[in-house]
């Protein structure tokens, strides 16, 4: 009995299951192996600047014939954000940035961290492509990757925060299949409004940005608000028998993250993967500690910090200029202690670190042999 389901036919692939678009960990070569092992590889490209953007489709192209997609965030708290900067509405988040900052510096003086030679997005690339340096996470730096994105003619676009709608126009002309990643059901009928070709529903379990309702019960409502859009299942979903229980909740197929970071070509860093290995599923906590939105880290120094602290996160993209000279010393200092960083709550079900194929088959494998045993409980 072979894994499949409409997702297949959508994107041309062997097995409904894509790899979670994690930002810089998703890299090429986890994409490429992905693709090549019969599923969807997503370049996980949210803190991508656009050249580099570029550089790794490229890239990826070079490393695989097959499809494969790209992920980026386009929150709309950004976009309004930026229309009413010059308003009277609240504090200046600038301003607020300064006050923060010196929390920030106290945190870093107390763990002994050397202030990095430039702050940024932690990554394993070895060079990076030249270009305009635009402010992470801003309306601009957003607009600009879907620029870029456009341009390259990916074959598929995945939202893995916000809305694609304003761009739909453009990948329709260019053949490119659209899918986005909601958490809740009145957000899945808003973005399928937009004709897009694949929601994915990802629950509280799911590392990074998440929702606040679970897998189990989130899953089967989004997929019955949908109708004849498919769904895929996100959150929680760490082998092969993940997959299985959300197709039987109605899922066409599975959007998996946390598993694949645990990965020889991921792009995070070794001492990272070792955290995965050495972790629990209850070594997760909710913060708004990195990007100002809640997200599913593993649980460190400094989401304690935050937690612990009578200050407020600011919002995005502020929040990233307080932490990303913290994430980028923890990083050069391999300190695992402050920035072990992003997974959701199956991370204790990973044992090793391998290759993403051998992965991806073990997971193909699992789930083939736990739905062909369903038929024994009934």
């Amino acid at each position: 009995m072979k894994l499949t389901s409409k997702i297949c036919d959508i994107f041309e692939i062997d097995y409904p299951i894509a790899l979670a678009g994690m930002g810089g960990a998703s890299t090429p070569e986890l994409a490429a192996a992905v693709s090549n092992a019969g599923g969807l590889g997503i370049l996980g490209a949210a803190g991508c600047q656009p050249e580099e953007l570029r550089e790794w489709i490229n890239r990826v192209r070079t490393l695989t014939d097959k499809p494969f997609g790209v992920d980026t965030l386009l929150p709309a708290s950004v976009r309004r954000a930026s229309q009413t900067a010059n308003s009277d509405n609240g504090p200046d988040p600038m301003e607020q940035v300064k006050g923060h900052m010196a929390f920030a510096q106290q945190f870093m003086a107390d763990q002994q961290l050397e202030k990095p030679s430039r702050a940024g997005r932690p990554s394993n690339n070895e060079t990076k492509p030249p270009g305009k340096r635009l402010v992470p996470l801003s309306k601009e730096f957003f607009e600009a990757q879907m620029q870029v994105i456009i341009e390259e003619k990916v074959p598929v676009y995945a939202a893995g925060l916000g809305s694609p709608g304003p761009w739909m126009d453009e990948f329709r002309y260019n053949g490119t299949k659209v899918m986005a990643v909601v958490g809740a059901v009145r957000h899945a009928v808003q973005i399928a409004s937009s004709g897009l070709d694949v929601v994915v529903a990802q629950g509280h379990d799911a590392g990074g940005h998440n929702s606040p309702v679970g897998s189990l019960a989130l899953i089967p409502q989004v997929v019955d608000a949908m109708g004849n859009v498919p769904v895929m299942a996100a959150g929680g979903i760490g082998d092969g028998r993940g997959v299985a229980a959300a197709m039987m909740l109605g899922a066409a197929g599975a959007w998996i993250g946390t598993a694949f970071l645990a990965a020889e070509e991921a792009g995070i860093l070794q001492f990272q993967k070792q955290a995965l290995v050495d972790g629990t599923e209850e070594g997760t906590v909710i913060s708004r500690s990195v990007t100002g939105k809640p997200a599913r880290l593993v649980r460190s120094k400094w989401t304690d910090a935050w937690e612990n602290a009578d200050i407020n996160p600011l919002p995005m993209p502020y929040q990233s200029m307080i932490s990303g000279p913290i994430l980028a010393a923890a990083s050069a200092a391999e300190r695992a202690d402050i920035y072990p960083g992003i997974a959701g709550q199956g991370m204790g079900m990973i044992k090793a670190v391998r290759p993403a194929k051998a992965i991806f088959e073990e997971i193909v494998e699992v789930a083939e042999t736990a739905l062909s045993s369903a038929k024994h409980f009934v």
